[in-house]
């Protein structure tokens, strides 16, 4: 019977928008969540009834139901905080998660690390990352992000490269006084040294102008810090000879003496190379150290070594990269943020908080550093903010209200037709 028929349609339309407002109130309810992704409902009509077989255009519909519920995964915007450990993805991808019940992904990147040094979510779930070798060095390695290293050793300082010039209109000395090196040599200038402790020490490399084309240097160290020397005396650790051609630059740099010898319990015969650049026997350019028609001058100095220091801070870049900062002004790489891509992000599965998991419409994940792959930007000290419009999400509700409305109506005057129908009997 077709009024029969009309009161089961109605309430085909009763469920779906009925669905329809939990969707549209899930949204605004998560208006505030950070990284909530709004859903859409997708409505499919049911099957028709056929008046005349498998002939088309003669038929009646039987309603409507909920097909789908689509997640949105649009750009969220990008509020700025004041937390070092809040992360944000701009553009595609994922933050991955282990936790009790395995592997998940969240785009929610407000994190912070918990007492045993590693990154967590608010729930407990640890971030994952590549982690960094001893060097600093990302490499493929996932694990958990975490700071293993609140304490840096000392390292003793093994090169230093010097930036500099001599001039080559300089008066050939005849003596060099290590008494008096200040007044016997064409210039000097200072590096600080480490030794095997993270010592610190101020060696002073002296120049003079042997013949034209070449140069002796001593690096020397105040009595008080060598072993066996005398205050007040400066003590020859290291010495070698440069030689220019023609054109200024460095030729060549022959070591003739390198032992450096620290009080304080360091490591006898440290040796510290004095980096001029790679010279033009070397297959270099030799412009690093130069000697043109100009005063002497040091452009630049350089040195490996440092002190011992304790964990200061923690900072992230754009690549995902999480330094840890020392307090001897070390900054060491610790690991990368990795980053999950899908090919149908629509598919995942949710699974509250924030998270969702692989399905077998999402496809399997894609893991790799942030800005490769097609895999979005890191931005630190940002959340993404969710995606809610309100405005757009009232004018949605409002229409799923009226259909709910409508759709009740159907059923009302279905039942007063009905009601008819039964009266033809009493009358």
């Amino acid at each position: 019977m077709g009024i029969l028929n009309s009161l089961y349609t109605g309430i085909t339309g009763l469920q779906a928008q009925g669905e329809a407002l939990s969707i549209y109130g899930d949204n605004i309810a998560n208006a505030n969540t950070v990284g909530f992704k709004t859903s859409r409902p997708e409505f499919q009509d049911v099957i028709a009834k056929s008046l005349k077989g498998l002939l088309g255009g003669n038929q009646i519909g039987r309603g409507t139901r909920l097909a789908a519920v689509n997640p949105i995964f649009s750009q969220g915007s990008i509020v700025q905080t004041e937390s070092a450990t809040d992360l944000a993805i701009t553009g595609d991808g994922f933050f991955t998660l282990e936790g009790v019940d395995g592997r998940s992904f969240t785009r929610n990147g407000a994190f912070h690390f918990d007492k045993d040094g590693k990154l967590i979510n608010a729930d407990g779930y640890k971030v994952q990352g590549f982690k960094a070798d001893a060097e600093g060095k990302i490499s493929s390695k996932m694990a958990d992000i975490s700071v293993d290293r609140t304490v840096m050793d000392a390292k003793k300082t093994e090169e230093v490269k010097l930036f500099m010039n001599l001039d080559l209109r300089a008066d050939k000395m005849v003596k060099f006084d290590p008494k008096k090196p200040d007044q016997t040599s064409h210039f000097a200038t200072g590096a600080t040294v480490y030794d095997s402790a993270g010592t610190a020490h101020t060696s002073t490399i002296y120049f003079n102008k042997t013949n034209d084309g070449e140069w002796t240097w001593r690096a020397m160290n105040k009595g008080e810090e060598v072993v066996g020397g005398k205050p007040n005396q400066m003590v020859e650790q290291a010495r070698g000879k440069l030689t220019f051609d023609t054109d200024g630059r460095l030729l060549e740099n022959k070591y003739e003496k390198n032992a450096f010898n620290f009080v304080g319990g360091a490591v006898p015969d440290q040796e510290i190379q004095f980096n001029f650049g790679k010279t033009k026997m070397e297959g270099g350019e030799g412009i690093e150290v130069t000697q043109y028609g100009t005063n002497s001058e040091a452009y630049k100095t350089l040195q490996d070594g440092f002190t011992g220091g304790t964990l200061a801070g923690m900072t992230f870049n754009d690549d995902g990269i999480l330094s840890a900062i020392y307090t001897n002004g070390e900054t060491v790489a610790v690991s990368q943020v990795a980053l999950g891509k899908f090919e149908n992000p629509e598919g995942l599965f949710k699974m509250g908080q924030n998270r969702y998991r692989e399905s077998r419409l999402s496809g399997q994940p894609t893991i790799g550093a942030p800005v490769s792959g097609g895999r979005g930007k890191i931005s630190a000290k940002n959340i993404e903010s969710s995606t809610t419009d309100i405005a757009n999400e009232f004018i949605n509700l409002m229409t799923a209200q009226r259909s709910f409305q409508a759709n009740s109506k159907i059923i009302s005057i279905s039942d007063e037709l009905m009601g008819e129908v039964l009266n033809l009997k009493r009358g």
